[in-house]
């Protein structure tokens, strides 16, 4: 999920790239654990209305927009909490909606093969965020171009997404 690899190096990006301290970067995290929980709750309401496969979109595009942010105008502390509210916004509805639509998609009787699966799936993917921020990282030795290039993930998601029939 690129969405682990973004919250993982938002600390190194607070770090290294605006030099914040670390209680900043503790609050802010404790924040986004907090925030969260309101994020899936409104993410919910949108699914309600229009869809959990369209809320998942709409919320692929935030986080594409979240990083484009970080990339362009993150330099404060201030910047870095504003950004760290939206994500956690983000990421509670998107991690709620994700395990939600993919329970729709499987077959009566088979969830636990699925989840399982699901389970897997994830574990064993999660390094592709952390192996393409390190990449661009070492490539540009830019933590801002390190953290742009995870909108990649966002968007093969989101073709993805977009494809599946529901």
């Amino acid at each position: 999920m690129p969405s682990k690899a973004v919250i993982t190096f938002s600390a190194l990006f607070g770090a290294k790239e605006l030099g914040l301290e670390q209680s900043t970067l503790i609050s802010a995290i404790l924040m986004v654990q907090f925030v969260a929980f309101f994020g899936s709750i409104i993410f919910n309401k949108v699914a309600e209305k229009y869809s959990a496969k369209s809320s998942i979109l709409f919320s692929l595009i935030i986080w594409v927009l979240c990083l484009v942010y970080a990339y362009q105008f993150l330099y404060t502390a201030m910047d870095f909490y504003i950004l760290a509210f939206v994500i956690a916004l983000v990421l509670g509805g998107t991690q709620a909606l994700s395990r939600s639509q993919f329970s729709k998609l499987i077959p009566k009787e088979k969830e636990t093969e699925y989840f399982s699966f699901y389970e897997i799936s994830e574990r064993g993917t999660s390094w592709i965020g952390y192996f393409i921020f390190s990449f661009a990282l070492d490539m540009t030795d830019s933590y801002r171009i390190a953290i742009l290039s995870l909108v990649v993930l966002f968007v093969i998601g989101g073709i993805l997404l977009k494809k599946t029939k529901v």
